[in-house]
């Protein structure tokens, strides 16, 4: 079984609040096969997948809904800006982020992976549990 947590990153470390009233970074695991990440800041939010979108990974439709992740990236890039200062380079990211229907199999074999790459481009540590394996 892989692993499972949701982490919250917002005044400048990884919480456990529910409900952010800051710019924050939230990045749900399902089973290390696909993350959901979304971010929020008065200048940019969005929502992407690592891994497997959750439409793909259970075979339905519903499971999720649907992203641009060209649109993602770029508000991402904003979001990283804005919050936290920090300049990505957005055809580094886009790979990062799970296709719908991707034929292929995800850019890491565990989603952690994935995710840590993508903290890394920010200049964010992993979140303690994380960072323990």
């Amino acid at each position: 079984m892989g692993y499972f947590g949701v982490h919250l990153h917002t005044d400048g470390a990884w919480r456990d609040d529910a409900a952010p009233g800051a710019p924050f970074l939230r990045v749900e695991i399902h089973d290390s096969d696909l993350a959901i990440v979304s971010f929020w800041s008065a200048g940019a939010a969005g929502l992407f997948y690592l891994g497997y979108q959750p439409r793909d990974y259970f075979d339905d439709p519903a499971a999720s809904r649907a992203v641009d992740n060209d649109t993602e990236t770029a508000a991402f890039v904003v979001w990283a800006r804005v919050v936290l200062g920090v300049t990505l380079d957005a055809g580094a990211v886009r790979p990062l982020l799970a296709d719908v229907g991707a034929d292929e199999d995800p850019v890491d074999v565990f989603v952690e992976a994935t995710l840590a790459r993508l903290l890394q481009m920010l200049r964010l540590p992993l979140p303690s549990e994380l960072a323990d394996d």
